[in-house]
């Protein structure tokens, strides 16, 4: 699967200004300088 789920904000710092990092889910904050990952895991999936 190659569509990306797109963040609104950082999980951080709550601000907007992201952009894709290394693929694969992969975010990057400019203004907090942190990188982080979204992965989607399912729905009604329960571990």
């Amino acid at each position: 699967m190659s569509e990306r789920a797109v963040p609104f904000h950082c999980p951080y710092c709550g601000e907007e200004d992201l952009e894709p990092y290394e693929g694969d889910g992969g975010w990057y904050c400019r203004s907090c300088a942190r990188a982080f990952k979204l992965r989607f895991l399912g729905i009604g999936v329960r571990s």
